[in-house]
C-alpha cells in the first residue's frame, strides 16, 4: 500500500468511526427530538438558549376541583399546571409524546432524582436498539437536572438537554421541561403528589385560563 492509499484509508476509517458514534447517539433519532438538527448541537444543552415566551414558567389562573399541590398535564397545549389552590396554578411549558406515544391517566410521583442515570427502558430499546444501556446523570443526559417518576410506568417528568424542544410532540411518553423549570417543580412536589395527564382530545378552555400579573 502506497502513503498515498495509506492516508486515504485512514481518513474513509476516521469518518466511518465519526458516522458510527453518531448513529448511536441516543439523541438523534431517539429519546430526544427528531429534527434536522446536527449531532454536535444535540450533545450539549443550548447555553444561548432563550425560551418562548407563552412557554416560561408563570402563575395563572386556573379553575380546577383538583386539591392544591396536584400536577395536571395539559398534553394538547403542551403545558403543565402545578395546581396552587384559590383559582391559581404555576404553569410551565413542557414537550410531550409524539403521535403514537401520547398517553392520559392519572399516576402517582413515586420517586424523585436530582441529575438522574438514564437506563432506556426494554420497550425503547426494542424500538431503537442502537440505544445505549446506561447513561450517567449530568448535563449531557437526556433526563436534564431532575427526574420524577409516574407510578411503576417507564414514564416520568424531568428536565431536558434539548430545550428547544419544549412546545413539541417528541418523546416516547415521558413528559419534559427546561432544566431550571423542572427544577423549580421537583422542589414543590413530594413523593405521592398525584398526577393527572389528560387525553390528546381535551383542550383548555380559553375563559379558565388567564395569566396573573
Amino acid at each position: 500500500m502506497t502513503r498515498i492509499s495509506a492516508l486515504r484509508a485512514f481518513a474513509f476509517a476516521a469518518i466511518a468511526g465519526v458516522a458510527s458514534t453518531a448513529s448511536a447517539n441516543p439523541l438523534v433519532l431517539g429519546y430526544a427530538p427528531q429534527n434536522t438538527r446536527s449531532v454536535e448541537t444535540m450533545t450539549e444543552p443550548d447555553a444561548g438558549f432563550q425560551q418562548v415566551a407563552r412557554f416560561k414558567r408563570q402563575m395563572v389562573s386556573y379553575y380546577t376541583t383538583e386539591a392544591p399541590g396536584t400536577i395536571i398535564i395539559d398534553t394538547p397545549n403542551t403545558y403543565l399546571y402545578f395546581v396552587l389552590g384559590n383559582g391559581r396554578a404555576m404553569r410551565y411549558g413542557i414537550g410531550v409524546g409524539r403521535d403514537g406515544f401520547t398517553w392520559s391517566g392519572t399516576q402517582t410521583i413515586t420517586k424523585k432524582a436530582e441529575w438522574p442515570d438514564w437506563f432506556p427502558p426494554a420497550e425503547m430499546i426494542a424500538r431503537q436498539p442502537y440505544l445505549p444501556r446506561f447513561m450517567a446523570g449530568g448535563p449531557s443526559n437526556p433526563l436534564g437536572a431532575r427526574a420524577m417518576y409516574l407510578g411503576g410506568t417507564v414514564y416520568r417528568i424531568h428536565g431536558t438537554n434539548a430545550p428547544n424542544t419544549i412546545g413539541q410532540h417528541v418523546s416516547s411518553g415521558c413528559i419534559r421541561l427546561v432544566n431550571e423549570d423542572v427544577t423549580d417543580l421537583y422542589s414543590r412536589v413530594n413523593v405521592g403528589t398525584k398526577v393527572v395527564v389528560l387525553p390528546m382530545s381535551a383542550r383548555s378552555s380559553g375563559n379558565r385560563i388567564s395569566a396573573l400579573h
